[in-house]
């Protein structure tokens, strides 16, 4: 017998990926529903998929798997759909929600506009700017380091961990990178043996970065909310900028605070439903 799911594709700045509360239509195997449903043509299309779970240790737990069907350990514009999802659908009551990710229980906080959720800000933790065994010898600062891609291009990179890795690239025309060749080839650098998401960058002259992302699994998107992250961070220990940087991507803008006292990164920025469907495993 055909198992009918239901599902609401939204995107935060136009990272898009189909949500799936699993406390009512449990799926086997996410990784290859992931590949199918993710298909621009044959599926649905999106950058991957979001489950919405029940959780031992917070108010819900989120897992995310990519359009290619890998699974990634956050993902900070789903998060926020996450928390638009769960208000606006009345799953909870709350404005200030507990998330269970790969990465550890992220706090989300739910601005609401005429009952529903608007815009979320979400408590990404504390960033790390090294990577553990990023080159086979343990976790150590890469900073402004220079990095080769297949072709003998140079890029010169700073990592950061949002709880993922990412490699941040500051450039001056970002007209002049095509990141459709650089991005897969920085993605599967030998530096990297588990792939890493690629920031392409620049600070533009009011302060503000723009920013294009290569993201580990699902090629370009329109928005990384751990990219924003990872490239304020990087903004910020590279002397390009303070600790609040608003970043435009191709989907649209985040704002991005590095709290000083705590260290935390806060990212605030916009939710959106698409649309609802039925899908058949």
């Amino acid at each position: 017998m055909t198992k009918a799911v239901r599902f609401t594709k939204m995107h935060g700045a136009g990272n898009d990926y189909i949500y799936v509360d699993t406390t009512r239509y449990p799926i086997e195997h996410p990784e290859e529903v992931a590949v199918r449903w993710s298909a621009p043509h044959t599926g649905i299309g999106s950058d991957g998929l979001v489950l919405i779970g029940s959780s031992a240790c917070a108010d819900f737990s989120m897992r995310i798997f990519n359009a290619d069907g890998s699974e990634a350990r956050m993902c900070g514009n789903a998060s926020r759909c996450i928390g638009k999802y769960l208000y606006d659908y009345g799953l909870t009551a709350k404005t200030e929600v507990a998330l269970e990710t790969l990465s550890g229980v992220k706090q989300l906080k739910l601005h609401v506009t005429d009952g529903k959720v608007e815009t979320v800000t979400v408590d990404m933790g504390i960033p790390a700017d090294e990577l553990v065994n990023y080159d086979g010898q343990g976790a150590k600062p890469m900073r402004e380091q220079p990095v080769l891609t297949a072709d003998g291009q140079q890029f010169t990179g700073t990592a950061v961990s949002m709880g993922n890795p990412h490699l941040v690239i500051f450039v001056n025309d970002l007209n002049e990178t095509d990141i459709t060749q650089a991005g897969p080839q920085l993605e599967r650098h030998p530096l990297f043996p588990g792939r890493i998401n690629v920031e392409f960058a620049k600070v533009l002259p009011d302060g503000t970065i723009r920013m294009r992302v290569w993201e580990r699994g699902s090629g370009v998107t329109q928005a990384c909310g751990t990219g924003a992250c990872a490239t304020a961070v990087a903004a910020c220990l590279t002397g390009r900028t303070g600790r609040r940087s608003e970043i435009i991507m191709d989907g649209g803008r985040l704002t991005i605070e590095w709290d000083e006292a705590s260290g935390h990164v806060l990212m605030t920025g916009p939710a959106a439903k698409v649309f609802d469907g039925e899908m058949e495993l």
